[in-house]
This record gives C-alpha cells, sequence and structure tokens, in this order.
C-alpha cells in the first residue's frame, strides 16, 4: 500500500494521455494530470507559466502523513510522492519558429523552474526531450549515445536542448531529477493534428488537395530508485520512416491504391519560413536497456491494429 502521487503535465496530449493512463492502469499511484486549455474535466487547470500558481499547487497535490514526510510501517505503509513527469511542451517546430518568445518560456524557463521545485518541495522531475536536440547529419553506429554532444538545427530543439540544461543544471545542485529523450510519437489521439504521425492519416484520406510528403528525413519512431539514475536516457524504437514512406503504408492499410494526390520530396525545404528538420537522429537506447525492458509494438502492426478498430 502506498500513498504515492504522479503528477503529468501536459495530460491531455498524446503522449501525456498515454503516460497518465499507464500510472493509473499500474493501480501502485494517485495520479494527477494537469492541463492547460483542454476542456477535459478530469485534469487539474494550471498555467505552468505562472510560477506561484505552479508552486502553490504542487504543494497542495503533495500528500501529508501522519508525521512529517517519512512514515514507514510494518505493512510498508509510507507517504512519499514519486514525482512530476513533464510532457507539456511546444512541441510543434513550425509554431516554435513563428513565436520563439512563447516556446523559450514553455520549453526551457518552465522546465528549469520544476527542477527547481523538485529540490523545494521534495519530488523527483522527469523531463521529456526530444531527438531533435541532434542535427541528424551523421549518426553514430547504433544511434546517439547520451553523452554526446548535441546540435539542434531549429528553435525547437534549441529551446528543448536548453530546458535539458536548465533540468541538470538543478540536477547538480541537488535536484532529483532526469532526462528522457524520446522520438517523434504517435498514438491515439482525440484529434489527428494532435501528432505529426497521426495527421499523415488525413492527408493521405483527403484526395481534395495535393501535398508535398518529406521523403528525405527519416524518422524514429516509439509507441508509447531516481537517486541512481544517470542524468540522461533514450527511448526509441529502432524503426525508421520518412513521412512519404509512412503515407505509403497508411494507404495500404487503409486500401488505397492511389497516392497521386501526395507527391515526394527528395531534398530540405529553403528559404523563408523554412523550418529545418534532423535527416536522422537515431537514438541509443543501450543504457536505457541496462535499467529496464523496452518494448515496442511494430508500426504497421500498431496502425493496422488502431485503424482497423476505427481509430479509438
Amino acid at each position: 500500500m502506498s500513498g504515492s502521487k504522479i503528477v503529468v503535465t501536459g495530460a491531455s496530449g498524446v503522449l501525456g494521455t498515454a503516460v497518465h493512463k499507464a500510472f493509473e492502469k499500474a493501480l501502485r499511484y494517485e495520479v494527477v494530470g494537469l492541463k492547460n486549455k483542454s476542456t477535459a474535466s478530469h485534469l487539474v487547470q494550471l498555467d505552468l507559466t505562472d510560477k506561484e500558481a505552479t508552486k502553490q499547487k504542487l504543494e497542495e497535490i503533495k500528500p501529508t502523513c501522519e508525521s512529517d514526510f517519512e512514515v514507514v510501517s510494518a505493512q510498508g505503509l509510507h507517504c512519499d510522492w514519486q514525482g512530476v513527469i513533464h510532457c507539456a511542451a511546444e512541441r510543434r517546430p513550425d509554431v516554435a519558429e513563428k513565436d520563439p518568445v512563447g516556446t523559450q518560456l514553455l520549453n526551457v524557463e518552465v522546465p528549469g523552474y520544476l527542477a527547481e521545485l523538485a529540490k523545494a518541495i521534495n519530488f523527483t522531475l522527469v523531463y521529456i526531450s526530444t531527438d531533435y536536440v541532434f542535427d541528424g547529419r551523421s549518426p553514430p553506429p547504433g544511434g546517439y549515445t547520451p553523452e554526446l554532444p548535441t546540435n539542434p538545427l531549429q528553435i525547437y530543439g534549441q529551446t528543448k536542448r536548453d530546458g535539458e540544461t536548465a533540468v541538470l543544471q538543478a540536477r547538480q545542485q541537488g535536484s532529483r531529477a532526469v532526462v528522457l529523450r524520446v522520438p517523434v510519437l504517435y498514438g491515439p489521439a482525440p484529434n489527428n493534428a494532435d501528432s505529426a504521425v497521426n495527421i499523415l492519416v488525413d492527408v493521405v484520406q483527403d484526395r481534395s488537395k495535393e501535398s508535398n510528403m518529406d521523403d528525405y528525413g527519416s524518422v524514429r519512431l516509439t509507441d508509447i530508485s531516481p537517486d541512481t539514475l544517470p542524468p540522461i536516457l533514450h527511448y526509441s524504437a529502432n524503426e525508421s520512416f520518412t513521412k512519404y514512406q509512412m503515407c505509403k503504408i497508411f494507404a495500404d492499410i487503409l486500401g488505397l491504391n492511389d497516392m497521386n494526390h501526395i507527391k515526394p520530396v527528395s531534398t530540405p525545404p529553403t528559404g523563408a519560413g523554412a523550418t529545418s528538420r534532423p535527416y536522422n537522429c537515431h537514438l541509443s537506447t543501450a543504457e536505457t536497456e541496462k535499467l529496464l525492458p523496452l518494448e515496442c509494438t511494430g508500426f504497421r502492426t500498431w496502425w493496422e491494429e488502431y485503424l482497423h478498430d476505427g481509430g479509438k
């Protein structure tokens, strides 16, 4: 029996929803999901950019015990909340380019402050970062390892990298915090537009307009004791596809033989308004696999089941 709590920020997004459900399914935790603009009634409203409100809410969520904070009985009952899984972010590279100030606030200042609170309030912070901290130009055999130098190509990757730096600096000052890098994500979503992968299903099905689709950058995909954890961990599947290749898989699953409305583009975009994206940011998961087994469902297998079930 445990009084442990898990707080999930961005719990209305694709990743946050999956994390929230996973901890609820585990039954060992009381899970509190935070939202910003979502209308979901089961989530708690909180503007993470409001420092005072964030501190107050996290102190409010923290459980109380019969005496102080360390209560352990013969039955193993203890009162100690496990931490905050920070999924909230500006995840859209194109939006980040248009709003660098807002992206800096959400992707750098918020995780930095949460890392400070991790020490002040006594919880563990897991900061979700991205493979876009690497440029993807020449990944080493086996993929990028956690300690390799980063070189983001765009504002999104830069701010996520700077968020990592803020979190790791707080760790050096005594905060319990870890960075978890993940690649492009897909999964059940209220709207396909919530995921850069899910949205391709709509593109394949909508024949009313022509689309140019990346066929130059491969994407790695992931189906969705704190004191001894390494500072940075990676989680990724081994499959990789360009967006055009993903569209071909979706078309095949949906029985659509004609993809003439989607044109493959073999070179990265250039010019004003173009947002650079890495070519191949394969993340090495060797360090993570030393700590726990990693299981991933194959891309096509997952989508066949999901789409044949009506996308639910």
